[in-house]
């Protein structure tokens, strides 16, 4: 059955055209439709019937044709079957003195043909060190051209990337240059760290030329390391990408994007070592051609605004906690915005308040928003740049092309009803192969049959889109009553006085736990805890309303800019008396 319907999903955009072929009769055509019309008027919880569905994503969805939790993004184009170093060797055949990269702090700035020279040389200059096909290379240090040059240069020599996020501390490091067989040392940031590292290897070979055959094969792997979940410090896990998987998930979110039918300009201050940056950002910029501006190494919200006037860039991107920052510049008004039409943002929910200040006061007139983790390559959801408001503000957009997911009961594991909350399910091309040499962390995030177990609590509609109601493991449990911080968050946005919200679940004697808002207040505003708990009265529920509100300055984060909420969680106990 499920072989019919991929024929038919890809055929359905041409039927005009099948109709004028004989081997094609009208009743094979519509046969499917039938069987569609019997499955959603028998829908059953475990019913396996409901694995047959699928939604056309090529455009966004103008129909609804969801009846139950589960939706395959189903796309009349191709997945791609070439490379890395493939990939960026047709770039520069196709737009070679067009400008690639541009690290504005460092002064760098590289046309596709000189990008392609110098990823050919340091490829060489790999080889030349003895290093081969499979070893392990680890790249450790911020937005520096070094970086992005290493993440092409390693596929192109067939060497394994480790990306090392360069806020890991001793023992992280110690066990993540343990996998690798190969110590390397990028360009490091002084500000970020005390090593002085240089990079290395490079000379050796850099006016040789690389090998035939130096690229490595299409399921050769990249290896990425993902933010923790927790602050203490372990061993963290590496989510093994190959080639096909970063390969496709770029090329069909650059197409979601648009970025195939319009010159794009985008300003990149994401970090190279996450997967936004070098695969959402690097290996765009590869597949369809597009221009990345790097403001400076480490984030810096001036830095930003003045790449996006001087560069003059049309595309940004950004984890909400960036645009957050930026929006909170006092002299924003004095930047020309005006290039902006559009951003991507992800990493992290974004408040709805957030998507309308970023396009009243940075005129980004289209922002889209994407969901996913480093071990879907990491997009499973991308909206598109025409979605309305309530698209944009509220969900995390429409499955990817050849993607599936479901949403199931945290507990049962069965499917739920349409529109209903529970764990969220992908399964697809761009699902990693494995946790590096950890089959027991392996065979808890992916099941047999492929399904990698996110850990959000979603809900699904009609259209593919989904909803992100909260992770399972920030839910707060308040005497019995079961909360997820997202839902005050976007409430506390609407806060005239507040910047920021984060909340969070700290101990309680009596009910296990409470709700703690920590806040940051706009520059130069004041507010008080009952101000902001009468705020919350009758407008959500009251075992919702905070019974800790705290207004801080900053919060613990992560070098990509997302919110330790474990590590929140402990400062404030600490500072509450809990």
């Amino acid at each position: 059955m499920s072989a019919v319907w991929i024929s038919f999903s890809l055929l359905r955009s041409r039927e005009t055209h099948l109709r004028q072929l004989s081997v094609f009769s009208r009743r094979a055509v519509l046969q499917p439709v039938q069987v569609v019309s019997s499955l959603q008027k028998t829908w059953t919880p475990g019913n396996p019937t409901w694995c047959c569905r699928s939604l056309h994503v090529d455009s966004p969805p103008m129909v609804p044709g969801q009846s139950f939790s589960y939706v395959h993004g189903a796309s009349s184009v191709s997945l791609l079957g070439q490379t890395v170093g493939q990939s960026l060797q047709a770039a520069a055949d196709r737009w070679p003195h067009r400008e690639a990269l541009v690290f504005v702090q460092d002064g760098v700035r590289k046309t596709f043909s000189q990008f392609q020279e110098d990823v050919d040389q340091a490829a060489a200059g790999l080889l030349a060190l003895g290093l081969k096909r499979g070893d392990r290379l680890g790249v450790w240090g911020p937005n520096t051209y070094h970086w992005i040059l290493f993440q092409f240069a390693t596929a192109k020599a067939g060497i394994i990337l480790v990306s090392i996020n360069p806020a890991y501390q001793l023992k992280e490091l110690e066990f993540t240059l343990g996998k690798t067989t190969r110590p390397a040392y990028g360009d490091c940031d002084r500000q970020q760290t005390d090593r002085d590292c240089t990079c290395r290897g490079c000379d050796a070979g850099w006016k040789q030329t690389a090998p035939p055959g130096a690229a490595g094969p299409a399921d050769q792997t990249v290896l990425r390391r993902p933010h923790q979940h927790t602050v203490h410090i372990r061993s963290p896990k590496g989510a093994t990408l190959s080639h096909h998987n970063i390969v496709n998930n770029a090329y069909f979110v650059g197409l979601r994007l648009g970025f195939n039918w319009k010159p794009i300009r985008a300003c990149v201050p994401v970090p190279l070592y996450h997967c936004i940056g070098s695969v959402i950002g690097g290996m765009c910029m590869a597949l369809h051609g597009i221009t990345l501006v790097f403001p400076s190494a480490g984030y810096d919200s001036r830095a930003n605004l003045e790449a996006i006037q001087n560069e003059r860039c049309n595309f940004l991107y950004g984890t909400p906690t960036m645009y957050i920052d930026m929006l909170g510049q006092p002299d924003l008004h004095n930047y020309d915005l005006s290039s902006v039409e559009s951003g991507f943002t992800g990493g992290s929910l974004c408040p709805p308040e957030v998507m309308r200040k970023l396009r009243t006061d940075m005129n980004v007139k289209d922002m889209i928003i994407g969901y996913g983790t480093t071990e879907n390559s990491p997009a499973a959801f991308v909206g598109y740049p025409r979605d309305n408001e309530e698209l944009k503000t509220e969900t995390v957009g429409c499955i990817l092309n050849h993607a599936e997911a479901k949403v199931v009961d945290v507990s049962s594991g069965e499917v739920v009803p349409l529109g209903d909350p529970g764990e969220l399910l992908i399964r697809a091309y761009s699902v990693m192969l494995e946790y590096w040499d950890d089959p027991d962390k392996t065979s808890e995030a992916i099941a047999k049959d492929r399904w990698y177990r996110t850990g959000d609590i979603a809900s699904l509609d009609r259209f593919g889109y989904c909803r992100i109601v909260g992770r399972i493991k920030d839910m707060i449990i308040r005497g019995g009553e079961n909360i997820y911080p997202a839902e005050i968050e976007k409430f506390l946005h609407t806060h005239p006085n507040v910047q920021e919200a984060q909340v969070i679940g700290v101990r309680d004697e009596r009910l296990g736990e409470q709700v703690c808002a920590c806040i940051r207040l706009k520059e130069g505003l004041d507010c008080s805890r009952e101000e902001i708990r009468n705020f919350c009265k009758g407008q959500i529920s009251h075992f919702k309303i905070p019974h800790y509100v705290v207004f801080v300055d900053s919060y613990p984060m992560t070098a990509s800019g997302k919110v330790q909420k474990i590590k929140l969680r402990e400062e404030m106990e600490k500072k509450l008396g809990l």
